[in-house]
């Protein structure tokens, strides 16, 4: 119990001088030990790594993951040191919504086979997304997270004992200085010839003891100032050492995010190839679609030939429903002449005129009345009255046929 109040004595000394000293150089009253240029440069490069580190993986944070509920869970998950459980993405969420959807209106259905084609896709959107955030909370947060939590808090703590260390040194420095002044104050008076007439002497005897005593503390003050430097210098290296390692720090957090970048890519050319297939399954699909619900409409609403008089005839013309292209059907009448309109290779271009298109993606023509298309190749496009506005018709030397406008970038 006794070492114990004694160390306790101890330290509060030693918390009180420093904290003297800490006062006194706020206040301009002290000398403070400065470092050098380069070690202030690497002491400002680590902090701006820090705040840097900081602001990125919070920002990627956000990125991954927008929901801030779900990051408190992941959060605390992670402080009680156990598995994150698995979480349906919303691209999955939507697929199961319209898998359902489809189910309920009819799988055979236009709109149900749609629906199940779409589905499909943001349930392959959803799966690259959940591997992509894997990916990246590996590769890149887990490296920027160990920094932060390891190496920068054993550099703090270095840098903490380096100022404790340094305000000592200079709280010694302030003690020898005094000492010093007192010493040579006391040097002075005792140099003063005594005046053995005075019926006080001991004024003499008093100078010279008081000018012992300061040389001793002058002694015993250089003596702390020798321990406290080499204590400083010591840990200045330390420090030093640290603060140089913020370089291997960088080169770490390069390669991380050059892994970043990768994963982010190798993801996105997932999500465009994924919807470049989607695009050509509606696109090829949209003509039949559309095709076959006029026809059925067209058997439905019409009456029997039998009993539809000529005038009649004319007048059950059907209206102009949206297809690729659209032409009228006349029940009781013969379809050659509606498929001889159909044929794209024997329609003429419009009195307006014509236009140039560049072909963005390949394109495979589901049947003939189609133009197969390749990329960036160049063609003449022209719509016709009634036809639907997502198909034009194309024309690439002899060949013609239907193309889908989201393939082209029209030209003036």
């Amino acid at each position: 119990m006794d070492f114990n109040v004694k160390k306790l004595a101890s330290d509060a000394g030693v918390f009180f001088s420093r904290a003297m000293q800490f006062t006194e150089e706020k206040l301009g009253q002290a000398e403070k030990t400065e470092l050098d240029a380069h070690f202030e440069n690497l002491l400002a490069r680590a902090d701006s790594t820090k705040n840097w580190t900081e602001k990125i993986l919070r920002q990627t944070e956000v990125l991954l993951q927008p929901n801030p509920s779900a990051r408190v869970e992941e959060f605390l998950y992670e402080k009680l040191d156990r598995k994150v459980p698995s979480r349906v993405t919303n691209g999955e969420l939507l697929a199961q919504y319209m898998t359902e959807a489809a189910n309920d209106f009819g799988p055979g259905t236009p709109y149900g086979k749609t629906l199940i084609k779409v589905g499909e896709t943001q349930r392959r959107l959803g799966a690259a997304e959940r591997d992509f955030i894997h990916s990246a909370s590996i590769n890149f947060l887990t490296p920027l997270r160990n920094f932060l939590e390891g190496d920068w808090r054993t550099i703090s703590k270095e840098r903490r004992i380096l100022q404790n260390r340094r305000l000592d040194l200079d709280a010694c420095k302030a003690r020898l200085k005094k000492a010093k002044a007192a010493e040579a104050k006391a040097a002075c008076e005792g140099d003063a010839v005594p005046d053995f007439q005075e019926t006080r002497p001991r004024n003499y005897v008093l100078s010279a003891s008081a000018s012992a005593l300061w040389s001793d503390e002058v002694e015993k003050a250089e003596h702390e100032l020798r321990l406290t430097q080499t204590e400083f210098d010591r840990q200045a290296e330390v420090t030093r050492l640290l603060l140089e390692g913020i370089s291997s720090t960088h080169v770490n957090h390069l390669r991380c995010l050059h892994e970043f970048v990768e994963s982010q890519t190798n993801y996105y050319a997932q999500c465009y190839q994924y919807m470049l297939d989607l695009q050509k399954q509606l696109g090829s699909s949209k003509g039949e679609i559309f095709s076959g619900t006029f026809v059925g409409n067209a058997e439905s609403t019409s009456p029997p030939a039998a009993a539809t008089s000529p005038p009649a005839v004319a007048a059950a013309t059907l209206p102009a429903v949206p297809t690729i292209p659209v032409v009228p059907t006349i029940v009781g009448v013969p379809n050659t002449v509606a498929e001889s309109v159909l044929n794209p290779n024997e329609v003429k271009p419009p009195a307006s005129g014509t236009r140039k298109a560049r072909v963005l993606y390949d394109y495979e023509a589901a049947d003939s009345t189609e133009l197969a298309l390749l990329a960036d190749e160049m063609i003449t496009v022209y719509s016709l009255p009634g036809m639907d506005p997502d198909w034009l018709i194309g024309e690439r030397g002899n060949q013609k046929g239907k193309v889908p406008v989201t393939y082209l970038e029209l030209l003036s």
